[in-house]
């Protein structure tokens, strides 16, 4: 979401599924799409059928590589050297979208004299993290950033970012990745042969690239190459995140990362914005759509608080929640549990005794919990921490409560895909036996703090005072009030809003999350229940469901344009200028009403305040350009500079336990297979499917399993400072030594869904994984770690 939000402004998917028939050239970059994402292959397939081609980069031969035009294997945790090539490549060549670049992004913009770079480090690090002070643009005596549009000026964005990735020549990136020259030769000259006019390159990606001590900047690494071929806001490109689950990209919506509200606004600090005032001044630019921010954010105090929140208390913002200033991520919260200092945890639809990093540290430091709550449909690793293998419960103090949850085919509510569609799904049968849904058992635990807050406490105002009105008693809560209520309604009359452009910050509005804003707009018909299918235009089927933002399919849609309004691809028109108007077959993503192209040219990108998309990027915490750095536990050197790790990652000495790569020399890396569910104690507890996979294994070559004397079938255990596991070997050809910077090396590879829990057992890959994080988001390094292995 980081690498996407600040290229683009926003961090969602910037196209949708059936958008990928429109591509000419697909790259699949630490994604399994043919395995994980099954769905989308229909649509790339579809393109493939009019002779798009399909690129497949990962280190395995998985199921989508199988079936691409080109595999390029590449080393675990490298995929910077590998697209910081295929920039150059696209310099080189000359193979940038001219047009496109100089209207479209911050390329023509000069850098501040301070700004520098050396050996690996940018300007501004100090005591492991960035004074991102001298990552800024020089400015007129008016305060706007200076320009050269001829792009000559050496302090221009293109000119030193074309200086920065002139080091990745192909013969140093191949000597880093571990592949060919001739591989990525091929690679290269076929998708960025799509910086064409006219020409669409399309970029998939999953966990297979953000989970990394750099993941955010190998998302931030994609979008660069995008914006130099011209591939962002048309029809058949994009950089699109093949979301982990069904509904990951609702629940980031919704807010359930800890330092953010509904709909990404910004969650308060409590040193920085102690006042309403504070927070406005402080978290709203003067250009952008977020200027909008203050109807955003009073919209939501209202729908939280209702009545109670007027303009002469500042709508209850006292009451919100403020931050502290220290990390809450997951990594956060379990070292802060190992050290005693949280007593109590709901873990809800999440098993990070199976799924978290270094989980031996996890599931010891749950030791240290007064009580826990887990939410589940089944009994989880993580709800049975207190009686797993080698554990004596009498020992362990916590008090377990397991509450049984209804599957999603057992309760209505949206659910919200990779492409931002949110989808209305019902209720198909009961939950059986005492399972309710997640919407009864928030209410019931609601209406249970509320009523010994009632009766006394310290601070009760902000519980009892919320505007909480879905069902009395314990019957089911009444979702569609849920609905309302997220797209917002006017405090007057009750009505829904049309949309997030009625809102308001005078407390005349209620909103619980501005961007879905418009999906449930019609009580009797809500958009989000919609289906219909579109039977002319270009596939962005706007009558089914409904996308956010205002129901626009593609975003920043003024791209598929140049800057006088003619499609580049006149074939895919998405919104052109004609007869003097707009023309579209999808929501314009620009201030169009009233606008010719000469308008609207210098603002696509409307969430940033330049208007337009960064190629150089200052609100990344760890550099403006993404530069590779080895994984925290790597067996090779840093070809590309001196500074072998991310300067400013995350990590907590104390408590991780790291490898090197004497005792440990093989690279281990994660993934999933299509017979299991994420932590498995779905598809464990389901026999059709695990009789198909019924048990933990490990992948390694041919050449490993001759050295080590291991054959396919054999017990092995595989082992890193954290911990040790025992699996069956796949012997296979799906992974190959790499020759990486003059040394070979072997991948370990191994799927992570299985615990001690389920009918069908077995040990946890995460066992092995650092506890170390990306430091924008904090994400865990599961791809790129050392072990060792021998026969059991």
């Amino acid at each position: 979401m980081a690498g996407l939000a600040n290229s683009f402004g926003r961090g969602a998917m910037t196209n949708h599924w059936i958008d990928y028939q429109h591509s000419d050239v697909i790259m699949a970059i630490g994604v399994n799409t043919a395995e994980n994402h099954p769905v989308s292959m229909r649509w790339i397939d579809r393109a493939r059928e009019r002779g798009a081609k399909l690129i497949s980069i990962d280190p395995r031969l998985t199921r989508t590589a199988a079936v691409a035009d080109i595999w390029l294997p590449l080393r675990p945790g490298t995929d910077i050297a590998l697209l910081g090539g295929l920039i150059n490549y696209t310099f080189e060549n000359n193979l940038w979208q001219h047009e496109y670049v100089v209207n479209y992004t911050n390329a023509s913009y000069l850098l501040a004299p301070s700004y520098s770079f050396a050996d690996g480090v940018f300007s501004g690090l100090a005591d492991g993290a960035y004074d991102r002070e001298s990552w800024q643009y020089e400015l007129d005596e008016k305060g706007n950033p200076l320009q050269d549009l001829t792009l000559q000026h050496p302090r221009c964005v293109f000119q030193v970012m074309k200086g920065h990735y002139a080091r990745y020549d192909k013969d140093t990136v191949c000597r880093t990745v571990g592949c060919s020259p001739e591989d990525f030769e091929r690679v290269a000259a076929t998708f960025c042969a799509t910086g064409a006019p006219g020409k669409a390159g399309n970029i998939l990606y999953a966990m297979g690239i953000t989970q990394s001590t750099h993941g955010s900047q190998n998302v931030r690494a994609t979008a660069v190459l995008q914006l130099l071929l011209g591939n962002i806001g048309i029809p058949g490109g994009g950089v699109n995140a093949q979301r982990g689950e069904a509904n990951v990209q609702g629940s980031t919506d919704m807010a359930m990362l800890f330092h953010i509200l509904p709909g990404y606004l910004n969650m308060p600090q409590a040193k920085a914005h102690p006042t309403l005032a504070d927070y406005n001044a402080k978290e709203t630019p003067a250009s952008s759509y977020w200027a909008n921010k203050p109807k955003f954010l009073v919209s939501l105090l209202k729908a939280w608080w209702g009545e109670r929140a007027a303009g002469d208390n500042d709508f209850c913002y006292h009451w919100l929640p403020k931050l502290d200033g220290r990390n809450r991520s997951h990594i956060a919260i379990f070292e802060s549990m190992a050290r005693n200092e949280i007593k109590g945890m709901f873990v809800w639809g999440q098993n990070p005794a199976v799924g978290g990093p270094q989980a031996e540290l996890e599931r010891k430091a749950l030791e240290n919990l007064d009580w826990m709550v887990a939410v589940d449909l089944f009994e989880t690793e993580t709800a049975s921490f207190w009686r797993r293998p080698k554990v004596q419960p009498a020992d362990i103090k916590t008090e377990v409560f397991l509450l049984p949850a209804a599957a999603s085919y057992e309760k209505d509510g949206s659910v919200s895909n990779s492409g931002r569609w949110i989808q209305w799904r019902h209720k198909a049968i009961q939950p059986p036996g005492e399972a309710r849904s997640d919407l009864w058992i928030a209410d019931q635990l609601y209406k249970a703090i509320c009523y010994h807050y009632l009766r006394g406490g310290v601070f009760p105002e902000p519980i009892v005072g919320l505007n909480w009105h879905y069902g009395e008693g314990e019957e089911e809560p009444d979702i569609e009030k849920v609905a309302l209520e997220i797209n917002g309604y006017d405090t007057g009359s009750g009505q829904p809003l049309e949309n997030f452009t009625k809102l308001s910050a005078d407390g005349s509005t209620a909103c619980g999350c501005w961007i879905y804003s418009g999906y449930y707009n019609d009580l009797q018909d809500p958009p989000t229940k919609r289906r219909i299918r579109e039977t002319e235009g270009i596939g962005t089927h706007a009558g089914w469901s409904y996308v956010w933002p205002l129901n626009r399919r593609i975003l920043y849609n003024r791209c598929s344009s140049d800057p006088s309004g003619s499609p580049w691809n006149p074939e895919l028109p998405l919104v052109w200028w004609e007869g003097g108007q707009w023309q579209m077959n999808d929501v314009p993503d620009f201030a169009w009403k009233d606008a010719p192209p000469e308008k609207t040219a210098g603002s696509p990108f409307i969430m940033l305040p330049e208007l337009q998309a960064r190629l150089f990027s200052p609100g990344m915490v760890d550099g403006p350009f993404p530069e590779h750095y080895e994984p925290v536990e790597s067996p090779v050197a840093n070809v590309l500079s001196p500074q072998q790790n991310n300067p400013v990652i995350i990590w907590w000495q104390g408590l991780g336990k790291l490898a090197s790569s004497k005792e440990f020399p093989y690279i281990g890396t994660t993934y999933r297979v299509s017979e299991h569910w994420q932590s498995g104690i779905m598809t464990r507890n389901s026999p059709w499917l695990a009789e198909m996979a019924p048990e933990m294994f490990v992948e390694i070559s041919l050449e490993l399993g001759a050295k080590l004397g291991i054959s396919n079938g054999s017990e092995v255990l595989v082992s890193t400072p954290r911990g040790e596991i025992k699996a069956v070997a796949y012997v296979t050809r799906r992974l190959k030594p790499m020759a990486v910077a003059g040394n070979m090396v072997e991948i370990v590879g191994m799927p992570w869904h299985w615990g001690y829990r389920g009918l069908f057992p077995g040990d946890s890959a995460n066992v092995l994984t650092p506890h170390v994080g990306d430091p924008n988001t904090t994400i865990p390094e599961y791809k790129a770690f050392l072990c060792n292995i021998r026969r059991a």
